[in-house]
């Protein structure tokens, strides 16, 4: 037991200096909690309880339906799924609701080109109630989870001390990696901690986590969507230069397709979590989701600018009396993401700017696309006035870049 400790321990020292090369964009898939919680009555509800059926139907549909060649590949399941552990102390799945086992949704998973994810907690329980990983089962549960073949596990953080957090995370990270199969890890670990210094050691984070909750839980409302981009704005100072390649800030699920936001909310929602470089994890029904809002959540330019490969945060750059916010994202090749914003909800309003006035300052010839219209704006200098209506909790949004970059010929 103390030559496992001291090797655990070095494993720890190590995973602090060596990341695990995964997700160098931010993941984008598909995730149950939102959506489907902890319904667990298959005899009621057959196709929406947590089970082998469902995860196998969102497969499906991830695969058939255009989304994994999007670039959603990742289909995660959260919690309530476990069974128990068997008699040597190892996690096994609820055998009525997922017969197969989960190796056998991995491979399924696999089968379609997808990945697999999986839910687990740092403490004694998971946040529903069922067998947490504790200290002495980390190591047990990180192998268990690379023999089942899945790519990323999310660590809850209920029914646990911070000590037992503070341990625990990093021990998972060196675990899953002395496995040797790529598991992306998931903490939500900060979320924990209030989110913020002292309590939280954003180094420390990065080099443990490929991402990381950092605050409350998302629900089925607009009110929770700007609760939790108040908060990442309010700390956009700490928040924005931790995140990157690897290593992502994540303000939760996409809520496009369920019941709570309006068109130009869901709209609002994607163009944020894009211009954040958010993880874009839906969690709806993909078997009945709507054509409008397939639009919203496989528009290709808003996916390469989430995908951009700087893998930098944007920040929010202005905010007005008028109550509309302009957001930036620099992306490569001297490109940009600009999100102009509106919370009011009277009506249209019509916003004007300039580039020079949101700190543009290159002599540069500028073009921008509408991300979701489509449309062309040229002729875009500094200093040249222009003028974007937006819709009352909705966004424009603007993919810029300089002509002259692009081997364009300058007008």
């Amino acid at each position: 037991m103390l030559w496992q400790t001291v090797l655990l321990l070095a494993l720890v020292d190590q995973v602090l200096v060596l990341e695990n090369g995964l997700l160098r964009k931010p993941p984008m898939g598909w995730l149950a909690w939102e959506r489907f919680r902890c319904n667990i009555d298959c005899d009621e509800d057959p196709k929406n309880c947590i089970s082998e059926r469902l995860f196998v139907d969102m497969a499906d549909r991830l695969a058939q339906d255009g989304w994994r060649d999007l670039g959603y590949t990742y289909l995660n399941i959260d919690d309530c799924w476990i069974g128990g552990r068997d008699d040597k102390g190892y996690l096994v799945a609820d055998s009525k609701r997922f017969p197969n086992g989960i190796a056998f949704l991995a491979d399924y998973a696999h089968s379609l080109g997808l990945k697999l994810g999986i839910y687990e907690d740092m403490g004694n329980f998971t946040c529903m109630g069922y067998p947490g990983t504790t200290l002495d089962k980390v190591v047990q549960d990180a192998q268990t989870f690379a023999n089942w073949k899945v790519d990323m596990l999310k660590l809850d953080g209920c029914f646990s001390t911070p000590e037992e957090r503070a341990k625990g995370y990093p021990m998972m990270a060196a675990a899953l990696n002395a496995t040797g199969h790529p598991i992306a890890f998931s903490c939500s670990w900060p979320a924990y901690e209030g989110g913020l210094p002292p309590k939280v050691n954003y180094s420390l984070l990065a080099d443990t986590c490929n991402l990381w909750r950092n605050y409350g839980d998302i629900q089925d409302s607009w009110g929770s969507v700007l609760s939790i981009l108040d908060w990442f704005v309010e700390n956009q100072d700490i928040l924005q230069p931790v995140a990157g390649p690897g290593h992502w800030n994540d303000p939760d699920m996409l809520l496009i397709g369920n019941f709570g936001l309006s068109f130009e909310q869901a709209r609002a929602q994607m163009a944020l979590w894009t211009v954040l470089a958010a993880p874009l994890f839906m969690s709806t029904d993909l078997r009945t989701i709507s054509a409008q809002n397939m639009d919203i959540l496989q528009n290709p330019l808003m996916i390469k600018i989430n995908q951009d490969p700087l893998g930098i945060q944007g920040r929010r750059i202005l905010k007005e009396k008028s109550h509309i916010e302009v957001f930036l994202r620099p992306l490569a090749s001297d490109a940009y993401a600009l999100v102009f914003f509106s919370r009011r909800t009277d009506m249209p309003y019509r916003f004007h700017s300039s580039l020079a006035q949101l700190n543009f300052t290159s002599s540069s010839l500028y073009e921008a696309q509408d991300v979701y219209t489509g449309g062309i704006i040229s002729g875009l200098r500094a200093e040249t006035n222009f003028t974007v209506i937006i819709n009352p909790s909705g966004v424009v949004m603007w993919y810029l870049y300089a002509v002259s970059r692009l081997g364009i010929p300058q007008q």
